[in-house]
């Protein structure tokens, strides 16, 4: 399994509405991605990898767990390019568990474990990687 961290900005959609839709039996395409990296990072995501769902701008602090149920595929709210190609692409997603206490961005870039995760590192990428120490170490200090 791999681990990973999905930002999005808590006013447009928030982990609170990742749980609605689950429990609603409603997948959520993480779309509208525009990054190259990003997109290849939910390229590299298998069935079952879980992600941090990180609040950015607002909060800036990951709130819960979420886990992929479908691999990457078009994202339908990308346009074609010139050759008639979706060049975009997403992953559906589900809620899995809120962190009992979200861990902020303060804090991560506080603690010299968590120097090189990418959410410090490259701070504008939307979807990026985390190793399985940084994984446990975010998840015991969210309370998990």
């Amino acid at each position: 399994m791999a681990y990973w961290l999905m930002k999005s900005e808590p006013n447009v959609f928030s982990f609170d509405d990742m749980v609605a839709k689950t429990k609603r039996g409603e997948p959520e395409q993480w779309h509208g991605v525009r990054n190259y990296a990003a997109r290849n990072n939910m390229k590299a995501m298998e069935l079952g990898d879980e992600a941090f769902f990180y609040h950015s701008n607002i909060g800036k602090e990951i709130v819960g767990i979420i886990k992929v149920i479908a691999l990457a595929h078009p994202d339908d709210t990308a346009d074609l390019n010139a050759k008639g190609q979706v060049v975009w692409e997403c992953v559906d997603v589900e809620a899995v568990k809120p962190l009992p206490k979200p861990v902020t961005l303060a804090t991560v870039k506080a603690t010299p474990e968590l120097s090189e995760l990418e959410l410090v590192k490259l701070s504008r990428l939307s979807v990026s990687k985390v190793s399985a120490e940084e994984w446990a170490l975010i998840c015991k200090m969210g309370g998990l």
